[in-house]
């Protein structure tokens, strides 16, 4: 559903078990939060501090890396 989310998670060389622990959530949630796009405001605000972009940029399907 969120594709640059799992782009920027393969970027930085990541298993999806990894993110979830740097998101202090189990893989579980984190692959329900991706499958149905449910995720929490408070994670996604960490997960683009993390990643160095934008809210924006995580949740579009755009290629274009905007700056945080």
């Amino acid at each position: 559903m969120y594709p640059n989310i799992e782009a920027e998670r393969a970027r930085k060389g990541l298993t999806k078990e990894q993110l979830a622990a740097e998101l202090e959530v189990d893989r579980k949630t984190l692959r329900k939060w991706l499958r149905i796009g449910n995720i929490p405001t408070a994670k996604i605000i960490q997960m683009a501090d993390f990643f160095g972009c934008s809210v924006d940029y995580l949740l579009s399907t755009s290629n274009e890396n905007k700056p945080a």
